[in-house]
């Protein structure tokens, strides 16, 4: 009798761009907490905003905040401000840098500690 021999194929599991990065990979995508006068008003109704990579997704930004600060946010708003073209002393011309900001919103029992007084 002929014995079929099976071949024995091995996959390895490729990691996706949707795939819940390492915990060093989620402060890449929080960047810093912005400070306005926008982001003291935000934090009044349980908000955070905070500066992202530009290739974060709102599921990216939710996951981070999960890992990193333990919440689980409400709801995740993205917004793009584009770099602006300066003149400098009237001669070199330059450009201020795109941001990508996420407007984080809160449970009302959760809140974010950025700072601790001093």
């Amino acid at each position: 009798m002929a014995e079929k021999k099976e071949k024995i194929v091995k996959t390895e599991k490729k990691a996706t761009a949707n795939a819940t990065p390492a915990r060093a990979a989620q402060y890449d995508i929080l960047r810093r907490p912005i400070i306005s006068e926008k982001a003291a008003k935000l934090a009044e109704t349980n908000g955070m905003a905070f500066e992202v990579d530009a290739r974060a997704t709102k599921k990216d930004i939710a996951n981070a905040i999960k890992a990193i600060y333990n919440v689980a946010p409400k709801s995740v708003n993205i917004v793009i401000t584009k770099g602006k073209t300066k003149t400098f002393r009237g001669k070199a011309k330059g450009t201020t840098k795109s941001i990508k900001k996420a407007y984080v919103t809160l449970p009302k029992d959760a809140k974010i500690e950025i700072a601790a007084a001093a």
